[in-house]
């Protein structure tokens, strides 16, 4: 499905789009996940919506059956990529998903945000995170899915084909971008 309209207060959250998360292994190259993203910054700062940058720092507890992390990251791990910094309003999450521990649900609540676009990495944990709460809290959501990538191309092809469909609507950086063009300035 295509994304077939934004609604007047569209907020645009970037997931992890940082250092030590750019700097992983993706299926699609990570500088082209950032290149999108900032055509979307772009896009939405011309229309004067708000823009959320998300950065992970930490993880949840509990048992997986993944092991743990147990040595410390590098310094500047947790960095937002340059190109990204001072361009909106930043969120750290130590979780998957924005939302869980944060304030961003009442930040976008208090701006009158009715819809949110997504982009990011890692499309199946932080993206599909922040897209199953963003759902299940009542916001719109479309999910840019030229701009995110994953290191598994299985868990991304699952998030994008399976999932994203049952939580919004999906779409390529360029379809967003000529919506936000077509609406008037506000």
């Amino acid at each position: 499905m295509t994304i077939t309209t934004l609604d007047p207060r569209t907020a645009l959250v970037i997931i992890d789009l940082q250092a030590g998360v750019l700097a992983l292994p993706t299926v699609h190259p990570a500088g082209d996940v950032l290149a999108r993203a900032l055509d979307l910054v772009d896009a939405f700062e011309r229309r004067d919506l708000p823009v959320v940058t998300v950065t992970v720092s930490g993880g949840a507890p509990g048992r997986t059956e993944h092991p743990p992390r147990t040595a410390p990251r590098p310094a500047g791990w947790d960095a937002l990529a340059p190109e990204l910094q001072g361009r909106g309003m930043v969120v750290v999450k130590r979780t998957w998903g924005a939302f869980t521990g944060t304030d961003l649900d009442e930040t976008l609540r208090a701006l009158g945000v009715t819809q949110v676009v997504l982009a990011g990495i890692s499309t199946s944990k932080g993206v599909e995170s922040t897209a199953r709460s963003a759902h299940e809290l009542g916001y719109n959501v479309a999910l840019a899915t030229d701009a995110m990538t994953d290191s598994n191309p299985d868990a991304h092809d699952n998030s994008v084909l399976r999932i994203f469909p049952a939580l919004g609507q999906t779409g390529s950086t360029a379809e967003i971008v000529a919506l936000l063009g077509a609406r008037a300035p506000r």
